[in-house]
């Protein structure tokens, strides 16, 4: 795709699943990759594996190092390390808050840093992996599915405030994904996502299709557009419906 051909790519959190999806399809259209993960020896393989830079430590911190590993300029930043927090509203403050700094504010730090040169020059692409918990919920992760609301507002937020000025933002929004994240969602990953869940292939397949075709929103899972049409025309329903997934996943008797 000569969209992406000799970018400078940053990938987070792709040391395994979507994130080295991404790395991969970026690196086999011609981009110059920066691979980032907190596990430095996953970050190192995915690296080696694909000729990439490998770039570890916390997504926020890393964006000057990543910049200089590129020559100087990032193109495209991928905002895809993040947080499964399950938990109910009596999670503990320290869930919440870890929740809220992997998931919202690693992409503001790495705005704040992207955007001066972004917007000077005219050009930039921030994709955000957010989730289709950020559109709909997670039953069982409260953490999780507000502080994906809060990425993908975020994302949002970026496009219509900055897309005159040069800046493309895609939010990628899938269901199930078959990753380590998939299985750490236990029981409630097991009743909701499994059944319908994907291959990061499929992820990085779909964000190639929304570049090609300068599209916001990424659904690697086409019904989450039903799904989110549901939630703001009829909410009663839809929470009625979401409730009987709840009540399901508990064992609680309709």
């Amino acid at each position: 795709m000569s969209t992406v051909q000799g970018s400078g790519v940053v990938v987070t959190g792709a040391g395994g699943g979507i994130g080295a999806a991404l790395a991969r399809r970026f690196a086999a259209e011609g981009a110059r990759v920066v691979v980032n993960d907190l596990d430095p020896d996953r970050t190192k393989a995915v690296a080696e594996e694909i000729g990439a830079t490998a770039v570890p430590g916390d997504a926020s911190a890393i964006v000057e190092e990543a910049r200089e590993a590129l020559g100087g300029t990032v193109d495209v930043w991928c905002a895809n390390a993040g947080l499964a927090s399950g938990g109910d509203a009596f999670a503990d403050e320290a869930v919440w808050a870890a929740a809220w700094d992997v998931n919202v504010m690693a992409h503001v730090r790495a705005a704040r840093a992207l955007l001066p040169d972004w917007l000077e020059r005219g050009s930039g692409r921030f994709v955000s992996t957010v989730s289709a918990a950020g559109l709909l919920t997670m039953v069982g992760a409260a953490p999780y599915s507000v502080s994906k609301h809060g990425a993908y507002a975020f994302a949002e937020w970026l496009s219509l405030t900055y897309r005159h000025r040069g800046l493309k933002v895609h939010a990628i929004c899938p269901q199930g994904v078959r990753t380590d994240m998939l299985t750490a969602a236990g029981s409630a990953g097991e009743l909701v996502l499994a059944p319908t869940a994907i291959e990061p292939e499929d992820v990085a397949d779909s964000l190639f299709d929304a570049i090609e075709s300068d599209r916001f929103l990424v659904l690697p899972h086409p019904e989450v557009a039903d799904f989110y049409r549901a939630r703001a025309t009829d909410p009663e329903r839809w929470l009625g419906n979401m409730n009987h997934i709840q009540r399901k996943w508990e064992g609680t008797p309709a």
